[in-house]
């Protein structure tokens, strides 16, 4: 390795580790602000004393410090981490298949109208089926196991991150377009360099979404066809009644939606340079 090699890979590391304290410090700042640790706390406080006065049944609401201890010995002695890992493994599978289809025929849709009116209305006559109603036909064909859970995960993305792309290409100012075709641009240009970046608000806003309707799907195929995972454990612990255990692993669901959104939000802002004013 020369010497201009590993001044590279020097300058890239600590571009990443620079980037990554960035992302933490704005991420997690969040938290640890006044604003929020005024919402949280009385929640907290409410949530372990409501239980303990005998406000609500301790049965139903187990009080926040039995549920964090709960939750820690699921960490430490039931494998908890085991099947978040299974869990996100699918999860981002089934997201990344969605992202891969929906962004370019979002793309294609909204810029060509020959395309849009053949393909439009056919993802307007399947997205108001509810994606759980696909969940007994999926089994059928696709049986029980990875392909399955995958692809009703994938379900549960795709349309948000479809239409959002869609709409935001659709709504791109004609006078960019037009003043960038005065300076000879081509197609391919204008997608990449002024329908996708006007785009950028709606697509990553059309990915959160995304997210948040891919848990819902990944819970719900996990219940449905699997022997391990944050739904069986949900659905494991319906069984024997155990609501602190339910509850520990919805807490775990929160965490893992709310980081991949705050990574969502910090690509926007990234990528989104000339917003002025908006926040990662």
């Amino acid at each position: 390795m020369n010497d201009v090699t590993r001044s590279k890979s020097g300058a890239w590391f600590w571009t990443t580790l620079r980037e990554a304290g960035v992302f933490l410090k704005t991420s997690f700042g969040s938290l640890a602000s006044i604003e929020f640790a005024t919402v949280l706390l009385p929640l907290l406080a409410l949530w372990e004393l409501a239980p303990r006065l005998d406000w609500v049944p301790r049965t139903l609401v187990p009080p926040a410090s039995q549920v964090a201890a709960t939750l820690w010995d699921l960490f430490a002695r039931h494998g908890l981490s085991r099947h978040v890992g299974l869990s996100l493994g699918r999860f981002l599978l089934g997201l990344g298949a969605a992202v891969a289809f929906a962004l370019p025929i979002g793309v294609l849709m909204g810029w060509n109208l020959f395309f849009r009116k053949h393909a439009l209305p056919l993802f307007q006559l399947l997205a108001p089926v509810p994606p759980p109603a696909w969940v007994p036909i999926t089994i059928v064909v696709l049986g029980v196991g990875l392909p399955m859970q995958i692809y009703l995960i994938f379900l549960g993305a795709f349309y948000p991150i479809l239409f959002n792309t869609y709409q935001g290409v659709k709504d791109v100012d004609p006078r960019y377009v037009a003043s960038a075709r005065v300076f000879g641009a081509s197609e391919w240009t204008l997608i990449r360099h002024v329908y996708v970046p006007h785009a950028l608000g709606s697509i990553v806003m059309g990915v959160k979404i995304g997210i948040a309707m891919g848990l819902v799907m990944l819970i719900i195929a996990e219940m449905h066809g699997g022997n391990a995972g944050l739904g069986y454990l949900l659905l494991e612990s319906k069984e024997y009644f155990q609501i602190d255990r339910m509850i520990a692993c919805m807490v775990v669901l929160g965490a893992i939606g709310w980081f991949l959104i705050e990574i969502m939000k910090y690509v926007e802002a990234k990528l989104a340079l000339w917003r002025v004013g908006r926040q990662p």
